[in-house]
């Protein structure tokens, strides 16, 4: 599984390197996403973006390290 470390990239192109990333995936891939706080705004992003499309689960939930594993669980809808 492909890790996402966004600890060291500046915060404007962490969502969109993420995103792309997750837009590269095949149904049912997933990459873990290592941050240095909640990624809270970002699941409420996907949910919004990419409804229907993920799972998010926890890994280490903090203090200092959160992990997520995002999961591809189905392909883009079109509107």
């Amino acid at each position: 599984m492909q890790q996402i470390d966004v600890r060291t990239i500046a915060p404007r192109q962490r969502h969109p390197l993420i995103f792309s990333t997750f837009d590269s995936l095949a149904v049912g891939e997933s990459f873990e996403l290592v941050n240095d706080h909640a990624p809270t705004p970002l699941y409420y992003q996907f949910l919004h973006e990419r409804a229907d499309q993920f799972d998010w689960a926890y890994l280490e939930e903090g203090p200092e390290t959160w992990r997520v594993q995002i999961t591809r669980t189905a392909g883009a809808t079109s509107a």
